[in-house]
């Protein structure tokens, strides 16, 4: 199950990066910081979400 949530995390973790960064984006903040911030907290809300997933699925 692991290598399946390996695999998911790549998907899910680019998604969910660039919907907070494109949130980000559209509330106004279009510096730097806020986008790597929004960045960083997307890769870290994929974690468990993509082990969730894995497990639905197998």
């Amino acid at each position: 199950m692991f290598r399946l949530a390996l695999l998911l995390f790549v998907v899910i973790g680019a998604s969910v990066a660039g919907i907070l960064i494109v949130a980000a984006l559209v509330a106004g903040f279009d510096t730097q910081t806020p986008i790597v911030i929004a960045a960083t907290m997307g890769f870290a809300a994929a974690i468990p979400i993509s082990y969730i997933v894995a497990g639905k699925l197998s």
